[in-house]
């Protein structure tokens, strides 16, 4: 009798989570299980470790393949990130590809934001790039502090990632939680884009808190992704530039002498 009790309140329960979820949004539903499988994806096979491990295994400490496991990492990441993303909004959606973003929307406020945005943020990277968190970590391919060439590559490279990276958070989530949760969604993309920076100079990281609410604002207000391309990118270069400058000029100051020694060191 007990047992035909417990049997019974089991399929109660069933039958009234059942009910509940027949009741969710079913978009809302598929982009917060997308971006988790996604993420996972991107954490467990589009890695620099999982290119270093599958494909090079007896060179693992040799450093002529870092440059490739970046561009293996940036590449995979648009691939996971951004191309499957838009696949889901193309056939499961039947939405628009435009209504997520990819339009040049007001491109007058876009660029001047995106400029306002940069200048502020640039004495800020001045001044942490001076850190010795920052030293060690920027550029992340090291090697590109003293070849030009693979700087190059290496930015482009990155350029193509951040596409992916600001589309699945400012794209794909942003606007695709509008309706149901309205401006709450610039919170909700915040949340993994902050947690996603775990493990990077403590700046950076609660400066993400920040960023990823003035770039999910500046989304909204666009109706565009490309300006959060853009002053995303352009954060990510300058912190990469002067944090290689100043590895050459071997100057971690930051007065006016060191502005100028560290001009020099590109010239």
């Amino acid at each position: 009798m007990r047992r035909k009790n417990i049997i019974s309140e089991i399929k109660k329960e069933v039958t009234g989570l059942v009910v509940i979820v027949r009741e969710m949004d079913r978009k809302v539903i598929i982009i917060f299980l997308s971006v988790a499988v996604l993420q996972t994806i991107s954490w467990y096979f589009t890695s620099r470790n999982f290119f270093r491990i599958n494909f090079f295994p007896s060179l693992q400490n040799d450093p002529a393949v870092y440059l490739y496991e970046y561009l293996y990492w940036f590449l995979g990441d648009f691939i996971t990130l951004f191309i499957l993303s838009t696949l889901i909004i193309k056939f499961i959606f039947k939405e628009n590809l435009n209504d997520y973003g990819l339009k040049f929307g007001d491109y007058k406020i876009g660029l001047i934001l995106s400029l306002i945005f940069f200048i502020i943020m640039l004495p800020f990277v001045w001044f942490f790039s001076a850190t010795p968190d920052f030293v060690v970590k920027y550029p992340h391919l090291l090697s590109a502090r003293t070849n030009w060439d693979e700087f190059i590559i290496y930015e482009s490279a990155l350029l193509v990632y951040m596409f992916g990276w600001e589309f699945i958070w400012r794209g794909f989530m942003l606007f695709g939680l509008e309706k149901k949760f309205g401006y709450y969604s610039v919170l909700i993309q915040m949340i993994p884009f902050v947690i996603l920076h775990n493990g990077k100079p403590i700046p950076e990281t609660f400066g993400a808190i920040a960023g990823g609410i003035a770039l999910g604002i500046l989304a909204f207000r666009t109706r565009s992704i490309y300006y959060c391309v853009i002053t995303h990118m352009g954060v990510m270069l300058s912190i990469d530039l002067i944090s290689t400058l100043r590895y050459r000029a071997n100057d971690y100051g930051v007065g006016v002498e060191s502005v100028l020694k560290i001009i020099k060191a590109f010239f």
